[in-house]
């Protein structure tokens, strides 16, 4: 029988072991991939955005925004940073306060992490696909789908949302710990794409524009990205996050965030006096599809000699360009779950359930999603140390 178990070797399910070994703990970590780490090898397109030094509760939901308030107080993006650095990996502070590996690969982090846990003693046992945990007496049974049995005094569970099935999300860690008497909210999927009506985009796949997206109350700027079936990239991950709380169907994208309309409009006038082809009125100030798309929003033939109300309406399209959303990419897309297993079954200092206590829940699977840019692992990496710290103190105050 191990002291600990931990039921997943993702970001937060590593962290606790880590921190659990570190505080004398004996810990086995049950992994249903054949290795580690999968989903974090995919953060950040492959560099693993391991924080934001702009962490802050605004940049976090769920059902209780406060819930994860200890958390990130008690373990932060210093904490982190340094964490990580103890274990001999290097970071660097990048745009808007996003945090990578300073060698730009994730895959160091799990480097780190395994030489970390071979340091330490702890027994990682991949390809353990966890069916169910039963409460005995003194111990908790961890019982795998191929028949496998496994006892434990205290379980820490990181077993991940539903987002990216292709990389071992799914929705068995919330069947686990709805036996053990948790329930959950309604899941989505979040840091996704976002799906529009493709007609007023034909022609734009793969182009890439700096922009600001509104969707009802909520806006973001960053990098744009269209595609065949909508659009993508920095903000639409932002936003995303909001998809099914905003009562709205239209996103609105300023292609122009930096210049009001008065001034675009006076711009083009000159530009409109200054071309022979109306169709090169943008030639110069954005990609020629992206002008093409405005103007055929604005209701403007690019062979029309250009009039004060064709210009008037092509700068109303070109800061308010209007696309209807029809929903979000698939569960496969999503890098985090919107949702999850719901905070007031969960002591926010510690982990520790409510329903079962003895068992610690962390990570992905709670009703706790952050905004794109570091602060979903940032809540994986607070959560976990929450969880080791308390389940071990636990322990070792029965013995």
């Amino acid at each position: 029988m191990t002291d600990i178990a931990v039921i997943g070797a993702g970001a937060s399910g590593l962290t606790a072991a880590v921190f659990a070994a570190r505080l004398g703990a004996g810990v086995t970590v049950f992994e249903k991939n054949d290795r580690i780490g999968r989903k974090l090898m995919a953060t950040g397109n492959g560099r693993c955005n391991l924080t934001n030094t702009n962490i802050s509760l605004d940049r976090y939901h769920g059902s209780d925004r406060d819930f994860c308030k200890f958390g990130l107080e008690s373990f932060g993006s210093e904490d982190a940073i340094r964490f990580f650095e103890e274990m001999g990996l290097l970071t660097r502070v990048e745009d808007e306060g996003k945090v990578f590996t300073y060698c730009g690969r994730a895959s160091a982090v799990i480097d780190v992490f395994r030489m970390e846990a071979e340091k330490l003693g702890i027994d990682i046992r991949s390809g353990f696909d966890v069916k169910e945990i039963i409460r005995r007496k003194s111990a908790f049974e961890i019982v795998s789908w191929n028949g496998g049995h496994e006892f434990a005094q205290k379980v820490i569970f990181a077993a991940g949302g539903k987002s990216a099935g292709d990389l071992g999300g799914g929705s068995s860690g919330y069947d686990i710990l709805k036996k053990l008497g948790h329930t959950t909210t309604e899941l989505y999927p979040s840091i996704v794409q976002l799906r529009t009506d493709t007609e007023a985009i034909k022609g734009l796949k793969g182009i890439k524009t700096l922009a600001k997206v509104t969707m009802g109350e909520k806006h973001c700027e960053g990098e744009l990205l269209f595609t065949d079936y909508g659009v993508s990239g920095p903000p639409i991950f932002s936003l995303s996050s909001y998809y099914n709380e905003v009562a709205s169907d239209k996103l609105i994208i300023d292609f122009f965030p930096d210049i009001d309309e008065k001034r675009l409009y006076m711009l083009l006038k000159e530009k409109s006096e200054n071309i022979l082809r109306p169709e090169n009125l943008f030639t110069g100030i954005a990609h020629k599809n992206i002008g093409s798309a405005i103007m055929k929003m604005a209701g403007v033939s690019p062979a029309a000699v250009l009039s004060p109300s064709d210009i008037k309406a092509v700068c109303g399209a070109a800061k308010a360009f209007c696309l209807k959303l029809t929903g979000t990419q698939s569960w496969n897309n999503a890098q985090v779950t919107k949702g999850g297993i719901c905070t007031n079954e969960i002591n926010n200092e510690t982990m520790e359930s409510k329903k079962c206590p003895g068992i610690y829940i962390t990570g992905e699977i709670l009703d706790v999603d952050g905004d794109c840019g570091g602060f979903n692992l940032q809540w994986a990496w607070s959560s976990g140390y929450l969880a080791a710290a308390a389940a071990a103190s636990k322990l070792y105050i029965q013995e």
